[in-house]
């Protein structure tokens, strides 16, 4: 993919107006009656929540085409479906997403599984499956597509996603009611805000111009923009709300636990009241969660786990991931400056770096770092190396330590772990020296890998002459140094 063609072709998700922008002061179409003022002391299930109001998005689009974390796909349980949202995904993610789903051996009926992004802008695919709804069967599907709603959002949760974007799970094939279905699909989303805030920036409903109606006449009984708005929203709440985590409550199945079986509820005063709000199904594990203010705490003093550490990195891995994706870098791209070349004699591939075409005091250094990112995202998930050509760099061409150490606390662990080899071609006494001081007390990690390479006959050792697109000034200059190329140069034990 042109890692350039994103912000002409995909919509990011900061661009999108949330659903509290949209807030009109009015009576909703679907409210007829006005509500008497004696109804502003009665809070509804679903109180103002303009924290959470903040978090939701309502768009009108193909939600293959949203640049965020993660997108949803709705699909059959063979992952073959073919629906327009599902068609629209395989169109835009490419070739290869085929392939990995048919690792993946199908997916049951509301479960939900991760697949890379592919070409698309979006780093990861949810794929999930709907129920078929049929009206005998309903208590059946109403779980399944609140299955379906709740690990999408679970799985986001636990690889520590900013931002989803939902298609609508229940596609006209399988004969779900829309109204039904968005009542589930919006209730399940705010019940996991509620509990689950923190770990969810942005969610995006991508609905198409039959579905945004509904959606749009909905989303004030969950997501009320205003008190006034909660008041006007109660009376059209349905009787079923769901328990806590917005799980359709099936009455027979709602089984009391009380802490002293065969005593009278009335004998046990304040516990069995607390007692009676405890039934089978309401999930109580899935919500023991670590005191947030604590973690904010360990943070800051430094001593959070290591599991932690390494979540909270990825978000912010994630973040700048999103931002390269939305960013117009053309500019960065002109340079030549970082490109994509063969694979060396072990099929690794190889990047590399011109350092003379990077000028280091006329650019925006932030931008030269998402240029990386957005570039480099794709290819660190496999075994590469990386060819710095140092050749005829001044001064004005060095890459500061500072930024140097950003772009490494930046990236993922993969491309710490998938890095196998740094040529550094045509160094200096001075450039060995900082690259020396830079690897041992500030990325210890990188030392190893670094090999200093004096000629290009050096270099095709490791690396065949026709797998490299070499810049001009670098053939001339090695030329001149060391003499032709010579294919019978012996292979270097440094390499």
């Amino acid at each position: 993919m042109d890692p350039l063609g994103a912000p002409s072709q995909f919509v990011d998700v900061d661009s999108l107006p949330g659903w509290s922008d949209a807030y009109e002061a009015k009576q909703l179409d679907c409210h007829q009656n006005p509500v008497e003022k004696a109804q502003v002391d009665v809070r509804s299930p679903f109180p103002y929540r303009k924290d959470i109001n903040e978090k939701i998005i309502l768009w009108k689009g193909d939600v293959a085409l949203l640049n965020c974390t993660a997108i949803v796909n709705t699909s059959n349980e063979t992952l073959t479906d073919k629906n327009p949202v599902s068609e629209s995904i395989f169109m835009h993610a490419g070739p290869d997403l085929k392939d990995e789903l048919q690792k993946l051996k199908g997916c049951r009926t509301g479960e939900a599984k991760l697949t890379k992004g592919f070409n698309l802008a979006a780093r990861f695919i949810i794929h999930t499956v709907g129920p078929k709804y049929k009206s005998r069967y309903r208590t059946a599907a109403e779980s399944s597509l609140y299955s379906c709603y709740r690990n999408v959002l679970q799985l986001a949760k636990e690889q520590a996603m900013c931002s989803v974007g939902f298609c609508v799970i229940n596609t006209l094939k399988r004969c779900y009611p829309l109204e039904d279905a968005t009542h589930i699909a919006l209730r399940t989303v705010r019940r996991f805000l509620e509990v689950h805030g923190e770990t969810l920036e942005k969610v995006v409903f991508a609905v198409s111009e039959l579905e945004e109606a509904t959606y749009q006449k909905l989303l004030p009984l969950y997501f009320p923009r205003s008190l006034e708005e909660e008041v006007q929203s109660l009376p059209y709440l349905p009787a079923d709300i769901g328990n806590a985590e917005g799980e359709p409550v099936v009455p027979e199945r709602q089984i009391r636990i009380t802490e002293k079986p065969g005593v009278p509820d009335d004998a046990s005063d304040e516990e069995g009241l607390e007692a009676d709000l405890s039934f089978i199904g309401s999930h109580a594990f899935a919500r023991m969660e670590g005191d947030v203010d604590k973690q904010r705490r360990l943070i800051l003093q430094g001593q959070l786990s290591e599991a932690a550490l390494q979540k909270q990195h990825q978000r912010n891995y994630n973040r700048w991931l999103c931002q390269a994706r939305a960013e117009d870098l053309s500019d960065i791209a002109s340079l030549k400056a970082l490109y994509q070349t063969g694979v060396d004699n072990c099929g690794r591939t190889v990047m590399v770096v011109v350092g003379r075409n990077i000028p280091v005091t006329l650019i925006d250094m932030e931008k030269a770092l998402l240029y990386f990112i957005h570039v480099m995202d794709h290819i660190a998930v496999k075994e590469y190396v990386l060819v710095y050509f140092h050749t005829l760099t001044n001064d004005y061409n060095q890459l500061d330590s500072n930024f140097l150490k950003k772009l490494y606390d930046v990236v993922d662990a993969k491309y710490k772990r998938n890095l196998k080899a740094l040529y550094f071609v045509h160094p200096t006494f001075r450039s060995k020296v900082s690259a020396w001081f830079f690897t041992t007390f500030t990325v210890s990690g990188l030392k190893d890998k670094i090999h200093y390479v004096e000629s290009l006959q050096q270099l095709f050792t490791a690396i065949p002459p026709e797998q490299i697109d070499l810049p001009p000034f670098v053939l001339e200059y090695d030329a001149r140094e060391n003499g032709p190329y010579c294919s019978s140069y012996p292979p270097s034990p440094d390499l």
